[in-house]
């Protein structure tokens, strides 16, 4: 087999691999908030191991720590405002309205960084913006407000996972020349402390109340953050910008099929070409930026 075939398989593995992620949150009987701590503990821990074990760990400096922070607030954001959302609209739709953070990336790099707005990317928003009406229909008005909450929920989990993503960059430039994957583990516990005081001051349980949660947590935590991302990273350099992208697109495709066939989503055929026509609007507006060599892409 190819390397090149290798790397393939190995992202579309990864992909299919965290679009399980939404639906290990419905199986998973606790709080949204304890739900995201466990996710962090476990797979801040098992992405410690695997890394230790590779022989591929390395102590950050004392400043990146600090810088690390960023993405620990923003992705515990990020879980925060998701996990709500998946309980109002389900895994499928959640998922894909994350996944617009590559429109609210592009808008950070225009307005901070001085990047040009390309006519791809405009194009993107209006193919996404259409589909996002095909899928919500015209029964905006009569859906009930636990749902139309949600969808901005959704929307919302877009512009913390951008910030995420940005953070991320910006502790791993700090941490140089210690790899991206020790920032990774130190951010993700960050993360799930930070997630822990918030269900702190909630006043909810921490209980793993029964097996299928506990298996459920576990795999939010193993396959979801350690294992998904390891494929993802490893693949990440060695393939093509708009390959990367493209594969990527399986997780809230998945996602979304997966909430049709396990939560009984009604779903009508404008309603899947509407997932098609956001799906390629995503991409067509996150294909100009390309990934640095090395660099960490975390899925939500």
């Amino acid at each position: 087999m190819s390397s090149d075939r290798g790397a393939l398989m190995a992202m579309a593995a990864g992909a299919s691999l965290i679009s399980l992620t939404g639906v290990l949150v419905r199986f998973a009987h606790v709080p949204p908030t304890i739900a995201g701590f466990w996710r962090m503990t476990f797979g801040g821990i098992a992405l410690g191991v695997v890394l230790f074990l590779m022989r591929r760990w390395q102590p950050l400096p004392a400043r990146a720590w600090l810088f690390c922070l960023w993405p620990a607030v923003a992705f515990a954001a990020d879980l925060w405002i998701w996990h709500r959302s998946i309980h109002s609209i389900g895994p499928g739709l959640a998922t894909l309205l994350a996944n617009t953070q590559v429109f609210f990336m592009v808008a950070a790099g225009v307005l901070l960084f001085g990047e040009r707005l390309h006519a791809r990317f405009a194009a993107g928003v209006l193919l996404a913006f259409a589909g996002l009406v095909l899928i919500l229909g015209d029964g905006w008005a009569a859906l009930s407000a636990e749902y139309r909450g949600g969808v901005w929920l959704g929307l919302a989990t877009g512009v913390a996972y951008a910030a995420y993503n940005l953070g991320l960059k910006r502790a791993q430039s700090v941490a140089l020349p210690v790899r991206a994957e020790p920032v990774l583990v130190v951010s993700t516990l960050q993360c799930g402390l930070l997630l822990g005081l918030a269900g702190l001051i909630e006043g909810v349980s921490f209980a793993i109340p029964d097996l299928q949660s506990l298996l459920a947590l576990l795999a939010l935590g193993v396959i979801g953050q350690c294992l998904g991302w390891v494929l993802i990273g490893r693949a990440l350099p060695r393939l093509r910008v708009a390959t990367v992208g493209l594969l990527l697109l399986l997780q809230p495709l998945l996602a979304f099929i997966l909430d049709v066939l396990l939560f009984q989503r009604v779903t009508a055929g404008h309603e899947w070409l509407g997932v098609g026509m956001t799906l390629a609007g995503i991409f067509l507006a996150g294909l100009k930026s390309a990934a640095p060599q090395g660099a960490v892409t975390s899925q939500t």
